[in-house]
């Protein structure tokens, strides 16, 4: 890894070619601009005072307090006083590769799929570790830590393992709190990964459940059971998801990129893009997109604070 693994251009956060997982503590003062990223992050506060504002609203934080973003989701701290942050940023693709096994985990898979997707959290999942596992969780922090300067050919597994201790120990904390205890059903991982291979196909719950060889109630029934959402609505998180990252990262037109995953109907991709980010496309493409038209990122951080909607 390197000395920079996170670098800042305009209003995104990206990590440097080769980085995987960064972890480090940082202090603001008074506020840190708003602004998204195209990795995982998962916030813990160790110290300090501050509040944490994204589409879910004002979140005062303290000691304790841990906020996990999926890529593409907006927000900032503001009204900071020595707040101290301990930040764990993972690669999405590494989300992918590497610790696939966690989707099929109870815990673990609601921490970074299935919770996040519920209700209205649009992509956010926040919870709060008390002082017996803040401790622990700190500990697995330092451990990826102390290898941010090794090559990550040669300590690959070191880190994934000190990022699934610090995961699932923030995770049996959301299970506690979410009472979310039971085995994912093998159908709901399938109907994932199906619809996550191939968001632009025209889905329906008939044809899912056809390909899932079940009947369309009861996919309904275990999807919901699992994710609190029912599939078409986990399908429709995951499109919007997909279509900030090709907003930030491509120069397709917003209709193409619409009907890249999935919404050929610009005025419904329009509706949909909206409901999720609070934002249409055009603005949060516009508003973000620094990295590769060097838009003042002076400015456009005092505009997004000002009118955050």
């Amino acid at each position: 890894m390197s000395n920079e693994p996170v670098t800042t251009r305009g209003t995104v956060l990206h990590f440097i070619e080769g980085t995987v997982v960064h972890a480090g503590p940082h202090v603001h003062q008074d506020s840190h601009p708003l602004h998204t990223h195209s990795f995982f992050e998962l916030a813990l506060v160790t110290g300090g005072k501050g509040v944490h504002h994204s589409l879910a609203g004002r979140q005062r934080l303290r000691p304790g307090d841990a906020i996990l973003l999926r890529p593409g989701v907006w927000h900032e701290y503001v009204e900071c006083e020595s707040l101290e942050v301990y930040n764990c940023c993972f690669a999405a693709d590494l989300v992918r590769r590497e610790l696939a096994w966690a989707r099929e985990d109870p815990l673990l898979g609601y921490l970074l799929w299935t919770g996040p997707f519920s209700a209205q959290r649009r992509g956010m999942l926040a919870t709060h570790l008390d002082p017996d596992a803040l401790a622990e969780a700190i500990g697995h922090l330092d451990g990826l830590r102390q290898l941010r300067n090794q090559p990550i050919g040669r300590h690959r597994g070191e880190v994934i393992g000190w990022l699934s201790l610090y995961l699932s120990c923030v995770a049996r904390t959301v299970a506690d709190r979410d009472e979310r205890r039971e085995v994912t059903h093998p159908a709901v991982v399938d109907a994932m990964r199906m619809m996550e291979a191939d968001p632009a196909r025209p889905w329906t719950l008939t044809d899912l459940a056809g390909e899932l060889h079940l009947a369309p109630g009861y996919v309904v029934r275990l999807f919901k059971s699992v994710t609190g959402v029912p599939p078409m609505a986990y399908l429709s998180r995951h499109r919007v998801e997909l279509a900030a990252d090709r907003l930030l990262h491509t120069d397709l037109p917003i209709n193409r990129i619409g009907e890249s995953v999935g919404w050929p109907d610009q005025n419904y991709f329009a509706r949909r893009f909206k409901s999720h980010y609070g934002l249409p496309a055009s603005v949060y493409r516009q508003r973000f997109n620094a990295v590769r038209h060097g838009y003042p990122a002076a400015d456009q951080q005092v505009q997004a604070v000002q009118d955050p909607l």
